[in-house]
């Protein structure tokens, strides 16, 4: 059974406390750089909205990062919340050796 032991950081996190903050970027200015709504930046950093692959390739560009970083970082999170929501697993058909 796959269990998670801590809530995972979520990308807006990630991308508030290790981007925006120490390079002195408000949501604004990032918004405006890649080409979106600071809505949309906003929504990401409060945990509102997911990392799309479209946002996760701008915003590797933009910080020279990878988009896989981006999107496993959502995918950890998406991972997380569907095992609080899932009562039971199904139990395997085989057993890996």
């Amino acid at each position: 059974m796959y269990t998670v032991q801590r809530e995972p950081t979520t990308p807006g996190e990630i991308l508030l406390e290790e981007f925006l903050t120490p390079l002195g970027i408000t949501q604004k200015q990032l918004a405006v750089h890649i080409g979106c709504d600071v809505k949309v930046i906003n929504r990401i950093i409060n945990g509102r909205t997911s990392v799309t692959a479209e946002m996760a390739l701008k915003l590797a560009n933009t910080f020279s990062t990878t988009p896989q970083f981006w999107l496993n970082a959502q995918q950890a999170v998406d991972i997380y919340k569907a095992s609080r929501k899932i009562e039971h697993l199904p139990e395997p058909f085989i057993k890996a050796s």
